[in-house]
């Protein structure tokens, strides 16, 4: 595959993907390349466990039990994270595959609070869609919201999501001590 558009003065790039897998077919080497266009979402996902996002390798923690378990914690922020930014890329997942009813909940009261700083700034999404929090997750981690501004990328999900289980534990509270 060559590069279409490589600038004036700069040679166009070749890429070749090498597999082990037999390829028979001309599906079956688009089949592979389908395969390989995963690998970017992989790289985002240690991109949020790693150095630019939860710092996992900076854990001091030494016993592989509780190794483990940070690693599961971790993980779990981790995947809701790139949910998120598939959800913002145009993913029809379902809210509910990330948060729960009291998560929602949340939610709805920060989009409410978001959306009332601007008469122009509202939340394009159905509220029952991940697309709708990926907006508010987004918001919180440090995106202004406008569509013409550079959409939020893994990080600033990170850090928006961190917020938002702070809040929502908070909220989780304010449920538990309400008569």
């Amino acid at each position: 595959m060559c590069e279409i558009n490589a600038g004036p003065g700069a040679e166009p790039l070749h890429w070749r993907l090498i597999t082990s897998h037999e390829i028979a077919t001309v599906d079956d080497a688009w089949r592979i390349v389908e395969w390989y266009k995963q690998r970017w979402i992989i790289e985002q996902f240690f991109r949020v466990l790693k150095t630019q996002g939860l710092k996992l390798e900076d854990s001091q923690i030494g016993t592989a039990d509780r190794l483990l378990k940070l690693v599961t914690i971790a993980a779990k922020a981790a995947v809701i994270t790139i949910q998120l930014l598939q959800a913002r890329d145009g993913g029809q997942q379902p809210i509910r595959v990330a948060f729960n009813d009291n998560e929602i909940n949340a939610l709805a009261a920060l989009n409410r609070q978001l959306e009332a700083r601007s008469k122009r700034l509202k939340n394009p999404h159905p509220p029952d869609s991940l697309t709708w929090a990926a907006w508010i997750i987004g918001r919180l981690g440090g995106w202004d919201g406008y569509p013409s501004s550079k959409p939020p990328g893994p990080i600033i999900f990170k850090n928006g999501l961190e917020y938002f289980l702070a809040v929502a534990a908070g909220w989780s509270l304010r449920d538990m001590c309400m008569p």
